[in-house]
């Protein structure tokens, strides 16, 4: 027997595999790579993933996400969370991939580390019926982690596997993952937010960009990542480095467009301080505002008067300048910030 696994990168995505082995089932598991994360970050996590699963000798499939998975996001049939979390929907996405997974691995069964309970809108008992049924997986997806509480998949109405050494947690509680960690000696991280889309101010930075360029693009989604995200017009927003390395990145995404209308680089002169990209279709006074917060986040003294240099993209791509005097003021960086 061969199961495929959905792997998070979580605790209790390890425990299930592990479970699931000992059942006496090979095992390989696939981690969905969503576009969030600038690709310094994503190698990062590639590696991390990695190194976690090698503690089971588990073979770990990395399949990047495109923009069918975009379209869903656009439009989930069963709505948003708090935020721009399309819970249920992502979940029967991540499904119906790795159902398409199971016969060019001859794979029998899926397995998650559900657990009943533990989230509000795709882990209830209510919730693991139309998940089943709109994967178009019914009866192959198993739970171990919840096991007790659940009917009985096909794997174990045929006998192929048997579940009865797997535990029955239920809620938000971590004490029986917890022992089972430490009876397995499984290195594991704790929790740090979930899910991008879960993160409020994450979530308004989506919104926004689906409002305003009417489609989502992996390229810009990525950006989402990466710097302060101010809004100037509905067809203008520039993004403000926070560090060296979002300066870097902000500076190859721009170089990589470089013969595309629309982008603005920003810096300001004279002092250590961010690069800032202006997208879209910007006035003077778009691009005043934003040399304005470039300024506001140099190391320039409060009220010095600064000069800004402005590389424009495209064909006829061009230098400029303009001057402005640096304001401490929060009020002039609320007035435009996505939060």
């Amino acid at each position: 027997m061969k199961a495929l696994a959905l792997f998070s990168g979580g605790l209790d995505s390890l425990l299930a595999i592990k479970l699931i082995q000992e059942a006496g089932v090979e095992v390989e598991a696939v981690y969905f790579l969503q576009p969030f994360l600038p690709s310094q970050q994503e190698e990062k996590l590639i590696k991390h993933l990695n190194s976690l699963i090698s503690q089971l000798k588990v073979k770990l499939h990395i399949v990047p996400l495109g923009d069918d998975y975009l379209r869903m996001l656009e439009s989930p049939q069963h709505g948003y969370g708090k935020a721009f979390n399309p819970c249920l929907d992502c979940h029967i996405f991540f499904l119906r991939q790795a159902g398409e997974m199971l016969k060019k691995l001859d794979a029998d069964f899926l397995i998650t580390g559900e657990v009943v309970g533990q989230r509000p809108k795709s882990q209830h008992k209510g919730a693991f019926p139309i998940i089943d049924q709109e994967s178009g997986l019914a009866g192959l997806i198993v739970r171990p982690l919840s096991a007790g509480l659940l009917p009985p998949t096909i794997s174990e109405t045929e006998g192929w596997i048997s579940l009865d050494h797997c535990p029955s947690i239920q809620g938000r509680q971590r004490k029986v993952q917890l022992e089972l960690a430490e009876k397995y000696n499984l290195k594991y991280e704790t929790p740090a937010g979930g899910c991008q889309l879960t993160n409020r101010e994450f979530g308004n930075k989506a919104k926004d960009l689906l409002a305003a360029d009417g489609k989502l693009k992996l390229e810009t989604l990525r950006l989402l990542s990466t710097g302060r995200h101010f809004r100037f017009s509905p067809k203008f927003k520039g993004i403000i480095g926070r560090n060296h390395l979002e300066n870097q990145e902000l500076f190859r995404y721009f170089y990589k467009h470089r013969w595309d209308s629309g982008l603005y680089l920003l810096k300001a002169m004279g002092a250590p301080g961010p690069l800032s990209l202006g997208m879209g279709l910007a006035n003077s006074e778009d691009l005043e505002n934003l040399a304005l917060l470039t300024t506001r986040y140099s190391d320039h003294q409060d009220q010095a008067e600064v000069s800004i240099k402005i590389l424009a993209s495209g064909k006829n791509h061009h230098k400029s300048k303009l001057t402005c005097k640096k304001t401490t003021d929060p009020l002039v960086t609320e007035k435009f910030r996505i939060t």
